[in-house]
């Protein structure tokens, strides 16, 4: 994979051989996404913001990729998201998938979870992906502490 054409995504982090995340990629950022070979986009963050696509699933798949999209509010994750996106992620095994929502926030917090409970990972494993982009609000601490639970 070109991982020097994906560097320049906002918060762009490879986490396994398989799966990278970021913030909201550009058209011309998801072009390099697909060129880099990746299969598969999943987007956790909502259509109607500022900052998305004017039709991110027609970009995605024009490129010749898969789109999924779990809109998940910034104020209020909820568990059926998080549940989506664990069975989403079990369907995709094996695909090379590019995961991002606005910042990178949103994904790094499910990212976590899903590693740490559908893949056997550790708390002390995950959490410095997640903290590397940011430290979580209450609203996410919160998600995070009961979720783990």
């Amino acid at each position: 994979m070109d991982e020097d054409a994906l560097q320049g995504i906002y918060n762009y982090r490879r986490l396994m051989d398989l799966i990278a995340t970021a913030g909201q990629p550009s058209e011309e950022e998801l072009a390099a996404v697909a060129h880099a070979g990746f299969e598969v986009v999943v987007n956790l963050a909502l259509h109607d913001a500022e900052y998305s696509l004017p039709d991110e699933r027609r970009t995605v798949e024009s490129l010749g990729l898969r789109y999924i999209h779990i809109p998940v509010v910034w104020e209020r994750p909820l568990r059926a998201d998080l549940e989506r996106f664990f069975d989403d992620m079990n369907e995709l095994t094996g695909k090379h998938i590019f995961v991002h929502c606005a910042a990178n926030k949103r994904v790094s917090v499910f990212m976590a979870l899903y590693r740490q409970r559908r893949q056997g990972w550790s708390a002390d494993a995950v959490m410095p992906d997640v903290l590397a982009i940011w430290e979580p609000d209450d609203v996410w601490r919160r998600f995070l502490k009961e979720m783990i639970g």
